[in-house]
């Protein structure tokens, strides 16, 4: 059996609903899990504990704005989201510096779903390559079968350069370990 990645990590779950928050604490129980129901609440956490992941909601909390402070303080993101799955949010979030963007619906999956992407981000393998083999389908349904033609020069620049994207160059410009060698 592999290791969980989970197990004694410390995650910031942001959601401004309590009976996720509570399913996130129940679903991730080997890991500590801190919670947040609002903005301001959730941003003094990013910048005052040092988070091995968090997850954010993108409504009702101001979800692409802790995922900048995330990204600036080189805390991993899942972008969680009900009412904003739309492709618009979903390109946001990666421009942003996502490692994920997952439907409310695949809650009772998180633990495996954040084992297998943060597994993945361990060995430099692109986590939007992993979600999109799992989970492209989903978003097929939801968006409908050519969501992707109408922004076809962002996706197909995208599939090419998984491991680059703009959102990994974002996430680059913040990394101590780059800034401190002067790159």
């Amino acid at each position: 059996m592999t290791k969980s990645f989970l197990k004694d990590k410390h995650i910031l779950a942001v959601d401004d609903e309590q009976d996720i928050i509570e399913t996130i604490q129940e679903i991730l129980d080997t890991a500590t899990v801190d919670v947040a129901k609002d903005y301001d609440t959730a941003s003094e956490k990013i910048y005052n504990t040092r988070y091995d992941l968090a997850i954010l909601d993108i409504m009702g909390v101001n979800g692409i704005k802790l995922l900048e402070e995330c990204v600036k303080r080189d805390i991993p993101a899942i972008m969680l989201t009900a009412n904003a799955m739309n492709p618009q949010s979903l390109i946001e979030s990666i421009k942003k510096g996502a490692i994920s963007y997952l439907s409310k619906e695949h809650l009772s999956d998180l633990d495996t779903l954040i084992d297998e992407l943060m597994g993945a981000r361990s060995q430099g393998k692109p986590t939007w390559k992993l979600l999109f083999d799992k989970l492209g389908d989903h978003f097929d349904l939801r968006f409908g079968d050519n969501w992707k033609d109408e922004n076809r020069d962002f996706w197909d620049e995208f599939e090419q350069h998984w491991t680059v994207s703009r959102g990994i160059q974002e996430r680059l410009r913040h990394s101590a370990n780059i800034i401190d060698k002067g790159i």
